[in-house]
């Protein structure tokens, strides 16, 4: 069980995207919700200035067993977070992301020229963050939850469907008229699949184990 639960916002890094879910969870650990420095109402942080940097700030707030849930973009970095310290993080929730595969190749639609033309104003390494974690992600044993609208196109149910071939622990849900804003407009759907997950088990990884190389599937 987790003693605690962060929430992960999108590229725009709004804190508030999660809210609604959080407000209705019945589960009593501690929520946090984490915002990147130098988005939304964020101040900038001059020792964060890339992916790397990112993840290794959400790491290193995480000293006891943690829920990650994760949107879009924020995604990437759960993932990340996830492999680093699999010891500590209890559950994934991760919501219309790329998880660290390649989201176009599966037909999603590119969002980022529009993006920087509309935020000319935030950082641009993290919105053209890209890495292919394929090969790692078999290793994640942590109970996963993936939520997907039918009708998002910048990440497709199939982007959901290929994580959940990937993850050995995870099950899709897809939310039937969900976009990619889904964790505002259908929290009251998703919220209970959220508790759920968190009173899963979360396996015991050996240490030697935490970081094995994966194979092949």
């Amino acid at each position: 069980m987790p003693s605690q639960i962060f929430f992960l916002p999108g590229a725009l890094g709004r804190t508030q995207l999660w809210e609604p879910v959080a407000s209705l969870l019945s589960h009593l650990a501690p929520q946090r919700h984490i915002g990147w420095p130098g988005f939304s109402s964020i101040p900038s942080d001059p020792l964060v200035n890339s992916i790397d940097d990112l993840v290794g700030m959400v790491v290193a707030k995480i000293n006891q067993p943690t829920a990650l849930i994760a949107q879009s973009m924020g995604g990437a970095i759960a993932v990340r977070v996830a492999l680093e310290k699999p010891e500590l993080i209890t559950h994934l929730v991760l919501a219309v992301t790329s998880g660290g595969i390649d989201v176009a190749a599966f037909g999603g639609k590119d969002w980022r020229a529009s993006f920087h033309e509309s935020t000319p104003h935030l950082p641009r390494w993290f919105s053209t963050y890209q890495e292919d974690l394929s090969a790692k992600l078999p290793t994640i044993l942590i109970p996963t939850l993936l939520l997907w609208g039918d009708s998002d196109p910048i990440s497709p149910v199939c982007v959901g469907e290929r994580l959940a071939f990937l993850l050995p622990r995870a099950r899709l849900h897809v939310v039937e008229g969900g976009d990619h804003d889904l964790a505002e407009t259908h929290a009251a759907e998703i919220a209970p699949l959220i508790d759920g997950l968190l009173t899963e088990a979360q396996p015991i990884i050996p240490p030697d184990l935490a970081h094995k190389p994966a194979q092949g599937r």
